[in-house]
């Protein structure tokens, strides 16, 4: 087992990074979200944002969830499906939630467009609790 804490330098969510994406997750008990406007910094092609960047955001998300529910997980496996491109600037909410606890956690999330709705991409991830 490894010791899990947090020192604010969380490339997704950390306010000490310089260099991290700053995202701020609201918790409900639908589950956790956060706006997310990604910047030129953030592209792979001319203006289109990098899908490491968007699966990293659902990660986070989808870790945000299940500490929410009173776990530290570690991310074990993860799915993303792109749905839709993704513009440097494009205002846009993560969304995740747990679907179901056993031996692991079972979580999904979305990425959706703030403007029209527009999906982006969703995840799922198996984590594992860090007992």
């Amino acid at each position: 087992m490894i010791r899990l804490e947090d020192d604010g330098y969380c490339f997704v969510c950390g306010g000490k990074n310089p260099v991290g994406l700053g995202l701020s997750f609201s918790a409900s008990k639908e589950g956790v979200k956060a706006v997310f406007i990604p910047e030129k910094s953030h592209q792979g092609y001319k203006d289109i944002v990098h899908g490491g960047i968007i699966t990293t955001v659902l990660d986070e998300a989808m870790i945000k969830a299940a500490i929410e529910a009173g776990f530290m997980p570690v991310t074990a496996e993860i799915k993303v499906r792109f749905k839709n491109a993704l513009l440097v600037g494009d205002k846009t909410v993560v969304e995740a939630k747990i679907d179901r606890v056993d031996r692991i956690i079972e979580a999904s999330a979305v990425l959706k467009k703030v403007s029209d709705g527009a999906l982006i991409a969703t995840g799922s991830a198996k984590l594992l609790k860090n007992e």
